[in-house]
């Protein structure tokens, strides 16, 4: 069944200003198209819903008994459309994208500065969330699309690859491991660690690749997040094993070491979801950082 809202629209107009003439005059149509709309909403409901005169118009029984439910209801339709409306107007105006913190802090500054030059009306939102986050923001479609640490296979999503990122030993400039050039699992053994706590991706990329090594660490402190783990290096209180991004984020406060004995890394990607084509602004910016990550 096919609702005639512009039927139900004319009949409250016509209820409302009691007149034929001020009601096609606010709808902004003709009387004659005003009377067609009455006419027919009342033949696909066979009743009549208004009794016309020279002089004026009256509701019938029928018409006073629906009006009050067909203006409630007009009333909501005009909410819901609206509210529609302004959320198109608004998603149009606005690019959500997700990135794990460690990219985000570093390569996007620059990269966003040459964006929003680009598109100077256009409102960004970064989610700069962990792994996790991301591939939910992603999937859930908060964010168009997100860079993050690929790998795990996701039937509902696309992975483009970027690069891989090794992981490195931080130490204060200060401690005696800062003079060499790179170290083994072997020289970790009784230094104080920081480490990510259990639930976040770095902390079993890094206990992995450790392997038995692993269990002889001296875990001191176990932190939400890298931020943290670098106060406590730059402290003086422990060392951390991080991705070589967050080098860049220590102000040469810290050192860091790569590994002679093991290869520790994490392949970065760009995830969108499957099927569903990014706006043209999402696909220009997941472009740039594309570029700019895959140079690396």
């Amino acid at each position: 069944m096919r609702i005639d809202y512009l039927g139900f629209e004319a009949f409250v107009a016509i209820a409302d200003f009691g007149s034929f003439k001020r009601a096609a005059a606010h709808l902004n149509v003709s009387q004659t198209a005003l009377s067609h709309r009455i006419q027919k909403v009342e033949q696909d409901l066979g009743q009549q819903l208004l009794v016309r005169t020279t002089r004026e118009v009256s509701l019938t029984s029928a018409g006073q008994q629906v009006l009050p439910q067909i203006r409630h209801h007009l009333s909501e339709l005009t909410h819901i459309y609206g509210t529609m409306r302004k959320q198109g107007r608004q998603s149009n105006q606005r690019l959500a994208f997700a990135c794990i913190p460690t990219v985000a802090n570093y390569y996007l500054p620059a990269l966003l500065q040459q964006f929003t030059e680009r598109y100077p009306r256009l409102m960004l939102q970064l989610h700069d969330q962990p792994v996790s986050q991301v591939i939910e923001l992603v999937r859930s479609g908060e964010a168009e699309f997100g860079v993050t640490i690929s790998g795990a296979s996701h039937w509902d999503l696309e992975a483009k690859p970027l690069f891989t990122e090794p992981y490195v030993l931080l130490v204060r400039r200060d401690h005696p491991l800062a003079a060499r050039r790179s170290i083994t699992r072997e020289d970790l053994i009784g230094e104080p660690f920081a480490r990510i706590r259990t639930q976040h991706t770095n902390r079993k990329l890094v206990d992995d690749a450790l392997g038995e090594y692993s269990d002889r660490m001296t875990w001191r402190y176990e932190v939400q997040n890298a931020a943290t783990a670098m106060s406590l290096v730059a402290a003086g209180l422990a060392v951390t094993v991080l991705p070589k991004l967050t080098t860049y984020l220590s102000a040469g406060r810290l050192v860091a070491l790569e590994f002679e004995d093991i290869e520790m890394s994490r392949p970065l990607g760009i995830y969108t979801r499957r099927g569903v084509p990014l706006s043209e602004p999402a696909a220009e910016l997941a472009d740039m950082i594309s570029s700019r990550l895959s140079a690396l």
